[in-house]
């Protein structure tokens, strides 16, 4: 096993959410995961937490596992995929956390694999005015923005400090725009200092603009989850 096979390798643990597939090395943990919430303790809630239902010997309470608030049955019945939580299958939430769920499973089984698969751009870096061109992908552990041509660099995705999304055929009337690039500032390891790159769609074939454009598009996904789990 080589030693980036070592550091992602992956762990299946019983949690009593249940089971879990998890990353041996915190380090090697996905900047879109999120932690288990610790459940609300059952003598702190004797009534549903969503529709006031006492509970007693026939109506018993279930916790969420993704907020870990307790419900009666009726109020957290669905199942759903937990992915950002690494479970393995699907898991009792309530309402509002399945509807978030649900929304999120579109992102892992599409978006991350469009990043993952990458696409070819010009980049620029800081002021400089020449570009390179390079092939963009996210890293297998989700942790890292890979940048190959004849430079290569390792952006960490947590240091990625603001993504903007350029875009063409913007008209007065509100018509179809098109994502052509994206400038991106993100914090040098050990420093306060900002790096900022600017991506250029290559324009040398309409397929590579398609590829292109679908990969800006995942990325501002992406990007937008991470702002969001920073404030979770």
């Amino acid at each position: 096993m080589s030693g980036c096979e070592a550091r992602d390798a992956k762990k299946l643990v019983r949690s009593p959410s249940g089971l879990r597939m998890v990353p041996e090395h915190r380090s090697a943990r996905s900047p879109f995961g999120l932690d288990e919430p610790p459940w609300v303790p059952d003598k702190e809630c004797p009534r549903c937490m969503q529709c006031d239902t006492k509970f007693d010997f026939i109506t018993r309470k279930h916790h969420c596992r993704r907020c870990g608030k307790c419900f009666c049955d009726k109020c957290c019945s669905k199942k759903v995929p937990l992915p950002r939580m690494c479970f393995v299958d699907p898991v009792r939430q309530c309402a509002e956390c399945a509807l978030i769920s649900q929304k999120e499973t579109e992102f892992y089984d599409k978006q991350l694999k469009v990043l993952m698969n990458g696409a070819t751009f010009f980049v620029t870096l800081g002021t400089s005015d020449k570009a390179e061109l390079m092939v963009c992908r996210l890293s297998n552990n989700q942790r890292y923005l890979v940048l190959d041509g004849n430079s290569h660099y390792e952006i960490e995705i947590v240091q990625i400090s603001t993504v903007q999304i350029l875009t063409e055929g913007f008209t007065p009337g509100g018509g179809n725009t098109r994502a052509i690039g994206m400038i991106l500032q993100y914090k040098v390891p050990g420093t306060e200092e900002l790096t900022q790159m600017k991506f250029t769609a290559s324009e040398d074939f309409n397929s590579n603009k398609k590829m292109s454009a679908s990969w800006l598009a995942a990325m501002h996904k992406a990007t937008k989850l991470l702002y969001e789990s920073r404030d979770q």
